[in-house]
């Protein structure tokens, strides 16, 4: 599982790849939680990836409700289905019920999706911003890998779909839906390992620019700020560099991009009041 999943370019730990692996063996549900920008939904395509399977993507928000997230009747297509049964004479209700309610009018939204295609990986995105209620609901659909379209009966998954769940733990998610799951915790990488994963993310980014780009974060993530910056924004900050032409930075030139990695204007006047050319000369870079 490790190797497989470093060949589309995620670099994991044993207990990451561990867990993965179990969760594809004993058809668990995988939780990971952990600040935004650390790899959770990178996870899932890079799992998706390896499997050969699709990515099918449920964006959580506030106020989702099972019609966005399952499915959905074609309520257009069914009244000029029936307009046009009523211009043929048709005059059998039952008949025109059925044919109204039939799978051909029904709107797979992403869970359906997911129960409905093997195999398939499904990435339940941020499921910290959902509500309660939505949590309840997708807690019994995970329990049976099935759900109940009135109109059409039991629809079951025949093979279970890899579900990834994430959360940036804005809020607590309830206990019963995490134990369904496998968890993992996702922290943010020591130098090395986050060096290494911007050298394979950006192969034509310089090695003396990349080292110094990973120092600069790791120096940053321990300043105190509103939002510390993830892998993502390390490798965001890379590649703007490296966009410049550029294949070492200085603190002067860091300074002027930080835009590109913080996202906050008090992290940005942290940021300025830090000696960034004391963090290159730490690192030796």
């Amino acid at each position: 599982m490790r190797a497989r999943l470093e060949e589309t370019g995620y670099l994991v730990d044993d207990g990451l790849a561990v867990t993965c692996y179990l969760a594809l063996r004993l058809h668990r549900p995988l939780f990971c939680e952990g600040d935004a920008g650390v790899g959770k939904t990178a996870l899932a395509s890079a799992l998706a990836e390896a499997l050969g399977a699709p990515l099918i993507r449920l964006q959580c928000h506030e106020g989702i409700d099972a019609s966005q997230a399952l499915y959905d009747w074609d309520f257009p297509r069914q009244l000029l289905h029936l307009r046009a049964a009523e211009a043929a004479g048709v005059k059998d209700a039952d008949r025109l019920e059925s044919e109204l309610y039939d799978r051909r009018f029904l709107i797979a939204r992403p869970l359906l999706q997911a129960l409905q295609t093997q195999p398939s990986v499904l990435l339940v995105d941020e499921i910290d911003r959902a509500d309660d209620e939505f949590e309840a609901f997708l807690l019994e659909l995970l329990s049976e890998y099935a759900v109940t379209i009135p109109e059409l009966g039991t629809l079951r998954a025949e093979v279970p779909p890899v579900v990834v769940l994430t959360s940036n733990r804005t809020r607590e998610v309830h206990d019963a839906l995490k134990r369904r799951c496998l968890y993992h915790w996702f922290d943010h990488p020591g130098f090395a390992r986050e060096l290494a994963i911007v050298r394979r993310r950006l192969p034509g980014v310089s090695a003396r620019l990349a080292e110094q780009v990973t120092a600069l974060v790791q120096a940053l993530r321990g300043a105190d700020l509103v939002k510390p910056p993830g892998v993502a924004e390390t490798i965001d900050w890379a590649e703007a560099l490296a966009a410049l032409g550029a294949t070492e930075t200085d603190a002067e030139l860091a300074v002027t991009t930080l835009g590109s990695v913080l996202k906050y204007r008090e992290d940005m006047d942290r940021a300025r009041g830090l000696d960034l050319t004391a963090v290159l000369a730490a690192r030796g870079v």
